[in-house]
């Protein structure tokens, strides 16, 4: 807008000496140039009655051209009455409209000595002065400006930038020397910025500055310095999001735009306070990418900063409820957007995921990402919990080259009576279009799976839980398991086999595993979780089972007893009314003989097996064989000889999940028939 005012009084400046009697001067001028803009298909018009005080100038300019501020007008038209005041000062004030914009006022005085101008719209105004003494400077002072008025200025040195919103006062010096540097300069305050580029990856919302501002504008290059304070609003770099304090946040930069269109920032502080400092120097290429950085970083508490500053990666990440506490240093160093070194130092860390899934207590140590040559290092912790499995005190030594870190040797972390040994680590951290991969090997060594089962709100299991996985993988937001996971409970095996997840640390994570059942004592099993009692062994499979937020979306069961078993095989009256309610059977009925039976205590029994397929919250019921429009469940043996047979094969899965919680509360109530 200031080149606008400028490019008015040239014009002003050319309008001809007007007789006394004079009515009416015109001229044409094809073509103005001045050292800011240059001005196309002219035209001025004094209409000065005789006698009058004052006579009515109009001005149009078919093409006004500022390159070196990037503002461009057609069809500008300026219409005020012209006076002359006291020592032949000139003074005109009217309406200025251009095409496609509203119009605005404008104000002009000129003497000899001094030229002053007026921009005004509503509360808004942007005035300029300028000494003939100093004729390549003009004083400019805005006050509650629209930052939309800046756009064409800011799109010479970014080019994508939108300004959307927000308020700017200040006071600006405007240099055009006739050989050197467009300038400007001074103290600049700004209020709400709202911005944002066209693909999204940059914006910012309600940021209020108080900055001193040098900007230099040369034929090939740009050089800015920025010095002050920001406080409060929200900015948004790719995925970094960060949500400023209301109190003032310190910042400091030179920044020089080469002509390929990169940019360098030889100096870069940002001063938070005990949140974070920051000191350094950037290199970003041409679409702002980072490519070069020299970094050091500070944060004597952590707290802050999940809020102000990691929320977009964290988010990314699946830990957008993080807490923190403790205190941390970096460093960062890259060169040719390749990482040459990482590095952080942190002391007496605490980490809670704010779902409760794990927690991470008295994190220090100072670990190391090499880019090239190797560097060792540690990390260690007091102590955690994994969803609410809590394990032990650590310490980690590890080595890293080639952007990659690893464990120098296989680390034991206690847990659950037992220990979780990790071999082999080696971890890459998100690079360019790859995201965070890892690997390991693990071996579980006699978790106590009675400490499992209380911590996990479980019935009273006991056993142990041993096996070796021979690498763990994690890459693309997977993780897959190899080898096999034994527990050992009831007096048989569990065994864990095909195991991956999917989104392990994000929104809705999914499980996928194999599980095989062999040789469990039926006796302690049915015991633990109240369903009556049947003595025997029980073997079976759960394949193809498939979690979505720990609740079963799918899988394959078959459950029944071993036949190899050779000791007593029976079934309480209790186990028969339980199985029953569960798989909708016929079991004791309140018929005469049915009547007789209930005398007895328990039953023998040949077989028992029962079936399920889950797709699509329903299950699909199976058991030994048909009975005709139903299943076995129970195939009796011997006297008093009982069967219990299933006739709903097809039983919604929610439902069946509340009979199997009736039934271990001791709450199921089953109609026989």
């Amino acid at each position: 807008m200031c080149v606008r005012m400028l490019t008015l009084l040239v014009l002003i400046g050319l309008t001809p000496v007007v007789p006394a009697h004079a009515r009416v001067a015109s001229a044409h001028i094809a073509r103005v140039s001045t050292p800011v803009a240059v001005l196309e298909d002219v035209d001025v018009r004094l209409d000065w009655p005789p006698g009058a005080s004052a006579g009515e100038l109009s001005l149009r300019a078919g093409r006004v051209r500022a390159d070196d501020l990037g503002y461009r007008w057609r069809d500008l038209r300026w219409t005020c009455p012209l006076q002359r005041g006291e020592q032949g000062r000139w003074q005109c004030e009217g309406r200025l409209s251009q095409a496609g914009a509203a119009p605005v006022r404008l104000a002009v005085a000129i003497d000899v000595a001094r030229t002053e101008a007026r921009l005004a719209a509503g509360r808004s105004s942007l005035s300029l002065a300028r000494n003939a003494a100093a004729p390549d400077l003009t004083r400019v002072d805005l006050v509650q400006v629209p930052v939309q008025w800046a756009q064409a200025l800011v799109a010479q040195a970014w080019t994508d930038a939108r300004l959307k919103g927000g308020r700017l006062d200040g006071r600006l010096d405007l240099r055009v020397p006739e050989h050197g540097p467009l300038q400007v300069s001074g103290p600049l305050r700004l209020d709400g910025l709202s911005l944002d580029t066209a693909d999204g990856r940059i914006a910012a919302e309600g940021v209020s500055a108080a900055m001193r501002i040098d900007y230099r504008q040369f034929p090939r290059q740009t050089f800015i310095t920025l010095g002050g304070e920001l406080r409060g609003g929200e900015m948004l770099a790719g995925n970094a999001y960060i949500a400023l304090p209301d109190m003032p946040v310190g910042l400091d930069l030179a920044a020089r735009r080469r002509p390929d269109g990169t940019w360098e920032l030889p100096e870069l502080a940002w001063n938070d306070g005990s949140a974070l400092q920051v000191r350094g120097a950037l290199g970003l290429d041409s679409t702002l990418d980072l490519r070069d950085a020299s970094l050091q970083l500070r944060s004597d508490d952590l707290a802050p900063l999940q809020a102000r500053y990691l929320s977009g990666w964290l988010g990314l990440a699946g830990l957008a409820d993080l807490r923190m506490a403790g205190a941390a240093s970096a460093h960062l160093e890259m060169r040719a957007g390749a990482l040459h070194e990482a590095g952080m130092e942190l002391r007496g860390v605490d980490l809670r995921d704010g779902r409760d899934r794990f927690q991470l207590l008295g994190v220090s140590g100072h670990p190391v990402l090499s880019g090239d040559v190797r560097r060792d290092s540690s990390l260690g912790w007091h102590g955690g919990a994994l969803h609410g499995l809590p394990f032990g005190k650590a310490a980690f030594p590890l080595r890293s080259e080639d952007g990659a870190i690893a464990l120098s040797r296989p680390v034991t972390v206690p847990a659950l009576g037992g220990g979780l040994t990790f071999e082999a680590l080696n971890l890459r951290p998100p690079q360019q279009e790859h995201g965070l991969a890892f690997d390991f090997g693990l071996s579980v060594e006699n978790l106590d799976i009675g400490q499992l089962a209380t911590a996990m709100h479980w019935p009273a299991f006991q056993g142990n839980l041993s096996g070796r996985i021979p690498r763990v993988r994690y890459a693309e937001d997977r993780l897959d398991f190899d080898g096999t996971l034994t527990a050992h409970i009831f007096d048989g095996s569990v065994e864990v086999s095909g195991l991956s997840m999917e989104r392990p640390f994000g929104t809705a994570p999914t499980l996928s595993a194999d599980i095989a059942l062999d040789d469990l004592d039926l006796q302690a099993l049915t015991g633990v979780f109240g369903f009556g009692e049947i003595t025997g062994a029980l073997d079976g499979h759960i394949r193809d089972l498939r979690l979505v937020d720990w609740s079963p979306q799918g899988f394959d069961a078959d459950l029944h007893t071993d036949p190899q078993w050779r000791g007593r095989q029976r079934i309480s009256q209790r186990a028969v009314q339980d199985l029953s309610s569960v798989g909708g059977g016929q079991g004791l009925g309140s018929s005469l003989q049915a009547q007789a039976l209930k005398l007895f205590d328990d039953f023998g029994y040949r077989r028992i097996g029962i079936r399920c397929h889950l797709a699509e919250d329903v299950c699909r019921m199976d058991g030994l064989g048909s009975a005709g429009a139903g299943f076995i469940i129970v195939e009796g043996k011997g006297l008093p000889r009982l069967t219990v047979v299933g006739f709903n094969r097809r039983v919604d899965w929610p439902t069946l999940v509340k009979r199997l919680g009736d039934v271990t509360r001791g709450e199921s109530k089953p109609v026989f028939q």
